[in-house]
């Protein structure tokens, strides 16, 4: 039953045992057909039309979407923008946003979404597009020199430390709450995530982990399986590390050119890139009987430099000297390793984001979509306990899925807050692109962002779109394993974490190039960096924070 019809049945007087009575559930809402819950019913089938309509824009396996087809997407979804705004309401009005302009998604899309909104709220938008490296450069020069230049910006939820803590964003209206349904969003994007100190700011618009995608032609390939004996997908990295060395001399089953394994990239990406090497150390870090791993909770001192770190940093290090990777590997960010070579055809697997998955079967420039498989990140057959300093063997691999970034948000600055119609008009453009609606077309298509909302995963719905239902349960799979693991690192929201994740791409880039002695002296530099890091930004505000983040 529709949660809507269900209240509006309540409201009208019935019980709650009444509604749920199996007789209420047919017979009754049968009866009920006219009135207003015969409107409901007919609202709910509006709404189902409408989600079924855009899921056909362009279509799965007719070509990547165009600024057309996300116009048409944008105007369709006006609904609620129409019931809450009057046509040429925010005329006017002149709004910037900030946003990303990678592989021509994230800020391409809003404009696209935008245009009909502009048009029918009088509203105009100036943009500012930003590549991912730049990002955190950029944000953090706005906040240092006091020169907030934007009044909506897409951001991730680790920024909430540095903008809500200093006072530059906006509390979110309850009118934005309702028009977003925010109570679909899955449990961990719920708050505290979006919040500082009880406040919301955050329209969500992507749910952020990181997943396995792997090439299942490379298990059943005779040559490849005879080489590395594995017919099923590893499950944790010593396996990918095998797997990743015994691949090579072997002709990619696709295109007839060098086979690979896992592709790690191994340059720097604005901080964003040290999320890859996350992926691996999560699995030997994050202990069950403890939530840390990136810090000891009550000192702030690193784990980076911990023997579980070391390992992750040393199965690169062993994969470069093997020489397992792609040539001119270490120029390779990690928007290379998922769009120039996984998707066209380069490498047996890769962590990413799940957006890779509807990528995969929707974007044209995609060779692999028959043959991608997904599930969460690979575990590990010891796990190091920082507690007590050692390394244990569990029953059973140890898995750690990486919640990298917590998603992309939309937020409005507080430089809007003391002009009321600049204001609404802010969060009507957020609001409109973190609609439950479109964000199912954002989920299904090239947008740069993965399922986030419960009601993302209706395998129907993308069965409707043209995705076939084992491959959608695969990867839808992998994401709510992912959301729903027990162990799953939790990245902390406090001030500096792309201070500290930037720095240790730096220093990583050293460690891969051969600048420092082994893994471990790589892994001090980072620990020595992350610490002058916390001592500026202040070590108890930190260590506070930081427990919070955890819930500690």
């Amino acid at each position: 039953m529709k949660v809507g019809i269900y209240e509006q049945l309540v409201r009208a007087g019935r019980t709650r045992r009444d509604v749920l009575k199996g007789a209420a559930s047919a017979a009754a809402l049968a009866a009920a057909s006219t009135g207003a819950l015969g409107a409901l019913t007919r609202q709910a089938s509006a709404q189902d039309n409408l989600r079924a309509q855009i899921l056909q824009i362009p279509g799965v396996g007719k070509g990547s979407p165009t600024d057309a087809d996300w116009q048409k997407v944008g105007e369709l979804c006006l609904g609620a923008t129409k019931a809450a705004v009057k046509e040429g309401e925010f005329a006017g009005v002149e709004l910037t946003f900030m946003g990303l302009n990678n592989q021509n998604l994230h800020n391409f899309l809003f404009r696209g979404f935008l245009k009909p909104w502009e048009a029918y709220t009088g509203a105009k938008i100036n943009w500012i597009d930003l590549a991912q490296a730049d990002y955190n450069a950029r944000l953090q020069q706005s906040i240092a020199t006091g020169t907030v230049d934007f009044d909506i910006i897409e951001m991730g939820a680790p920024f909430e430390g540095d903008t809500a803590s200093k006072g530059l964003l906006d509390e979110m209206p309850d009118w934005v709450k309702t028009q977003i349904e925010a109570d679909d969003l899955v449990d961990y994007l719920k708050a505290p995530v979006g919040t500082w100190d009880g406040k919301t700011y955050r329209v969500t618009i992507d749910g952020d982990c990181h997943t396995f995608a792997y090439r299942k032609d490379y298990l059943t390939d005779p040559a490849i399986s005879g080489a590395t004996g594995m017919t099923e997908a590893p499950t944790t990295w010593q396996q990918v590390n095998e797997f990743s060395k015994k691949v090579k001399g072997q002709k990619d089953p696709l295109t007839g050119l060098d086979a690979y394994g896992f592709l790690d990239p191994l340059k720097g990406w604005g901080g964003f890139g040290f999320y890859f090497l996350e992926d691996r150390a999560t699995a030997y870090a994050k202990h069950p009987d403890d939530k840390a791993w990136l810090f000891d909770p009550d000192t702030m001192k690193p784990r980076v430099n911990n023997p579980a770190f070391v390992q992750a940093i040393q199965d690169v290090m062993d994969l470069i000297a093997a020489g397992a990777y792609p040539s001119d590997q270490i120029n390779a960010d990690p928007g290379t390793t998922a769009f120039q070579q996984f998707l066209a055809g380069t490498g047996a697997a890769l962590t990413w984001w799940g957006d890779v998955g509807s990528g995969a079967r929707t974007s044209d420039t995609s060779v692999v979509g028959d043959v991608v498989g997904f599930s969460i990140n690979p575990g590990s057959d010891k796990v190091y306990n920082s507690k007590t300093g050692e390394w244990e063997t569990p029953a059973s691999p140890n898995f750690a899925p990486n919640m990298a970034y917590i998603g992309w948000g939309v937020y409005v600055a507080s430089s809007v807050s003391g002009d009321e119609k600049k204001r609404k008009a802010a969060w009507s453009a957020a609001a409109h692109l973190g609609g439950k609606d479109i964000s199912l077309w954002m989920a299904a298509y090239p947008s740069g962002f993965q399922p986030y909302r419960n009601s993302h995963f209706d395998y129907a719905e993308w069965e409707a779109a043209g995705y076939d239902r084992a491959y959608i349960e695969d990867y839808l799979g992998s994401n709510l394993d992912s959301y729903n693991h027990p162990n799953a690192a939790i990245e902390p929201r406090i001030p500096g974490i792309f201070q500290y994740y930037s720095v240790a791409e730096d220093e990583l880039a050293k460690g891969f190039a051969g600048q420092y002695k082994s893994a471990q002296e790589t892994a001090d530099a980072i620990a020595a960096a992350w610490e002058k890091i916390t001592d500026q930004i202040g070590r108890e505000s930190q260590i506070k924070l930081y427990k919070a983040s955890l819930g500690l």
